[in-house]
């Protein structure tokens, strides 16, 4: 799979990012958040990213 990074909050890869890959899909790094009472399936993931990192996305027309 072939992996682009459309937009992230810093220059720096441990920041919530965007990615866009050669199969039409969107990946998401954030922080995997925790306590919040939240029943995930074993075969998901939940991340948590910053209002910001969509915001500027939409802005600079990359999704």
């Amino acid at each position: 799979m072939k992996v682009t990074k459309l937009v992230s909050t810093c220059d720096v890869t441990e920041c919530p990012t965007i990615y866009a890959t050669d199969r039409g899909t969107l990946l998401i790094q954030g922080e995997t958040p925790t306590g919040r009472g939240l029943q995930i399936p074993a075969h998901e993931t939940l991340v948590e990213i910053p209002m910001e990192l969509i915001q500027k996305a939409i802005r600079d027309d990359l999704i």
